[in-house]
């Protein structure tokens, strides 16, 4: 195993239409929810034009995929699916031309629909919940993440309990992965996520990220999705909208122990913490070197 990570089932990949070598590249996703009750900004892109807005800002501040909710796992009020489809696709359809599309759903109805449009990943946090979703990806071009939950999105699931976290999340991980290869899925197009903070507590989302190796070397690209998560909130003691720093520490953290991809709310910073850390690493070169040359 290199410091750059363990070694990659199909490290090249083609996602989105566009090529990606995860043994030397870390994407970063950005998050746009068109919902009123995500629980970092509350409602502040719900409406399509704000949405639209930071779907362009997102763009511009260097994101490589765009990460589009109209749910969110968090226990609230039922949307319908046809609800949750009014609320994505017209922002699938203009962020496809800007970056990866990446659709968060857990809906087999509406995953087949958002790949129509032009996703070219579906981000299910149900972990396969519902297998249909599995069928719904087979076939297609599109991607799959598989990421670690104990309860359904929208359901209260209070004080979780594990034995051993990291182990228990990494073996539901491989029978999970394991269900999606038996319905057709293609290995390169599965990426896992051990789930940070969804039926977790803060000591079991930092035991995750202290051994992400664990599951990094399952040996699928892993993303990290921990942005201003409340494991960082409660571990620094900061509100939600002063996790920045923490979340940037954390997103290298994770990097360096072979996370392929991180799910941020600041693009911005993170593209720059990312993109230092791969050049940390040796995996990419300088935008330009002249000082002492």
């Amino acid at each position: 195993m290199s410091d750059n990570g363990p070694p990659l089932i199909s490290a090249e990949r083609v996602i989105g239409g566009r090529s990606y070598d995860f043994a030397r590249r870390v994407v970063v996703m950005a998050i746009v929810n068109r919902t009123p009750d995500s629980f970092h900004d509350r409602g502040r892109t719900f409406a399509l034009e704000k949405a639209l807005e930071a779907v362009r800002a997102a763009a511009d501040a260097g994101a490589d995929w765009i990460d589009i909710g109209g749910v969110p796992f968090a226990p609230g009020p039922d949307v319908s699916v046809e609800e949750e489809l009014r609320r994505v696709l017209p922002v699938v359809e203009a962020a496809r031309e800007l970056a990866v599309v990446s659709v968060d759903t857990y809906r087999p109805e509406v995953a087949r629909e958002v790949i129509k449009a032009g996703a070219g990943v579906v981000n299910d946090t149900s972990g396969l919940r519902d297998p249909a979703m599995a069928d719904a990806v087979a076939g297609t071009a599109a991607s799959l993440v598989i990421t670690h939950s104990l309860a359904a999105p929208r359901t209260l699931f209070p004080s979780p309990q594990y034995g051993d976290v990291t182990a228990e999340v990494g073996a539901f991980l491989r029978r999970q992965v394991d269900v999606a290869l038996s319905r057709g899925v293609l290995p390169e197009q599965i990426i896992i996520d051990p789930g940070h903070d969804l039926n977790k507590n803060t000591y079991h989302s930092l035991e995750l990220t202290r051994r992400l190796r664990e599951i990094t070397e399952i040996g699928y690209p892993t993303l990290a999705a921990l942005s201003n998560k409340d494991f960082i909130g409660e571990t620094l003691d900061r509100p939600q909208q002063e996790r920045l720093v923490g979340t940037v520490a954390a997103v290298v953290f994770c990097v360096l122990r072979g996370a392929r991809i991180v799910r941020v709310h600041d693009v911005r910073a993170a593209v720059d913490a990312v993109r230092m850390t791969e050049a940390m690493l040796g995996l990419r070169d300088p935008a330009y070197a002249r000082h002492n040359m």
